[in-house]
């Protein structure tokens, strides 16, 4: 690294404290470009290792990784002011993903043959999927582990080698995961954290030595790293955040369906990106669903049962969207005096237009708003009128209804009867449409998009007087091959 580098560092706060919880390097675009250097020839090393030894070294770092547990919940909790609790559930959804994804890469990605098809009975053909090299992550404060670990641990188990710039607000996280990376891995860099602000992320997406880049974060910051990205053709893989919806059905399960849009709502101080932010209930159950919501969230305590607003600019925002909501709607639970930096106790306000802010955009924050709907085919209706595509919630007592409202709803992943239940399940794809992204992590889905297809054809044997790709190809060929393709495909369906 070079030495002005060195000279320039950082703090991480507690965002509760203000207590320094550690001082990283600032990595300047020199530094960036060392590591992405160093990054290439460990990639060679890493894809050379072959399936079995990644994956033995993959469920080796899992092991690591839960042996020390306490310590990474201890630095999550201290950098994002999370409760310890959520925290811990953070760190085992990622180990349940990078144990997937070591053990189902070489299934995924292996060489398999595919069928040539009849034209092409002399071909043996096969299809795998190749690493990419080196894989650029740009991760997020408000799951900082479980988060950017569902793209590297998914690049890692493709073969690839990663260099990681976490969010600014928790770098202890990010670089504790390359340090435990190491001790499983210690010959080469395949896995690195890089530190620092927005420029770092710049340089990172900038770097031609970056065969992908996978992205967490607002919808206006993905534009910026899609431009940086464009200049070297590096493609992308964008989750953007959401506004996510909750549909609760005439037939549903009402505590259920309350308890659930409450943690969807207010879990981690609201900032999920797959976070439940609307919610609407059908006519005829609105007045019994609300009174088990609000009865519930009566008992929410902010600073208890979940943490502070991680980012302290993001309070405007949300103090803003309360504001709108507020003037506009009837506030049920909490209102403006709910703000209390860092600290947003629940708020929830019913019959909010479908114009204002609070509807529109994403607040990340322990806000909800509530609206009352005729039928559920409204309340999808409302739930698709949105910019952003992430996820959603549906809840229903009538299997086929929900199953049908869920392939409909306009997002990529949507829960039934529970809530972010998804994002548990490490064979599901997750991501998103519109504003909320593009491009899957996760799942086999997960696995392809951090390599490339790669297609063979060999020729096993000439076919007699069907030698198609010759200058000596006569129309006797051409007559026979046509007679051949009538015959296969020429015959109508009705």
């Amino acid at each position: 690294m070079s030495t002005a580098t060195e000279q320039r560092t950082f703090d991480s706060l507690n965002p509760v404290t203000g207590a320094v919880v550690g001082t990283h390097p600032v990595h300047d675009a020199a530094a960036v470009r060392a590591a992405v250097a160093a990054a290439g020839p460990a990639a060679e090393w890493w894809a050379g290792l072959g399936w079995d030894e990644r994956r033995r070294r993959l469920l080796d770092y899992k092991a690591v990784i839960t042996r020390d547990i306490a310590r990474i919940v201890t630095m999550i909790h201290e950098e994002t002011g999370k409760p310890k609790a959520d925290a811990t559930l953070e760190v085992i959804l990622t180990i349940t993903h990078l144990d997937w994804a070591a053990r189902n890469a070489r299934k995924v990605l292996g060489p398999r043959r595919v069928s040539p098809g009849m034209v092409g009975l002399n071909i043996a053909a096969t299809l795998e999927y190749l690493p990419l090299g080196v894989v650029g992550v740009i991760g997020p404060w408000n799951y900082p582990m479980f988060t950017p670990m569902g793209s590297i641990a998914y690049a890692l188990a493709a073969g690839n080698a990663v260099v990681f710039k976490p969010s600014e607000l928790t770098p202890g996280v990010g670089a504790l995961l390359a340090e435990l990376f190491a001790e499983s891995v210690p010959e080469h860099p395949v896995f690195r954290t890089v530190t620092g602000l927005g420029e770092t992320g710049a340089a990172l997406a900038a770097d031609p030595g970056v065969k992908k880049i996978a992205f967490t974060g607002s919808t206006a910051t993905a534009k910026r790293v899609m431009a940086a990205c464009a200049e070297n053709l590096t493609p992308m893989v964008a989750e953007c955040g959401g506004k996510d919806a909750l549909i609760v059905d005439v037939d549903a399960d009402l505590p259920a369906a309350a308890d659930a849009a409450l943690w969807g709502a207010m879990s981690n101080a609201g900032q999920t990106c797959v976070g439940v932010e609307r919610v609407y209930v059908v006519d005829a159950v609105y007045d019994d669903f609300m009174r088990e919501l609000t009865g519930r969230a009566e008992k929410v305590r902010a600073g208890e049962d979940y943490g502070p607003i991680t980012m302290p600019q993001q309070i405007d925002v949300i103090r803003r969207h309360i504001d709108a909501a507020v003037a506009n709607g009837k506030a049920v639970l909490g209102g403006p005096e709910s703000v209390r930096p860092p600290y947003v106790d629940p708020v929830i306000v019913e019959d909010v237009p479908e114009d204002s802010p609070a509807i529109r955009e994403e607040t990340f924050g322990p806000t909800v708003t509530v609206k009352r709907v005729a039928d559920a085919e409204e309340a999808l209706e409302r739930a698709n009128a949105s910019a952003y595509g992430l996820a959603g919630t549906v809840f229903s007592g009538d299997r086929r209804r929900a199953m049908d409202l869920a392939r409909r709803m306009r997002t990529g992943m949507t829960a039934i009867n529970s809530v972010i239940s998804f994002a548990s399940i490490p064979a599901l794809p997750f991501g998103g449409l519109g504003d909320s992204g593009f491009g899957r992590i996760h799942g086999a889905d997960g696995l392809r998009e951090f390599a490339r297809p790669k297609g063979v054809s060999r020729q096993r044997f000439a076919l007699p007087g069907m030698n198609l790709t010759s200058f000596t190809r006569g129309q006797a060929e051409l007559d026979r091959l046509v007679k051949l393709v009538s015959f296969l495909h020429g015959r109508r369906r009705r």
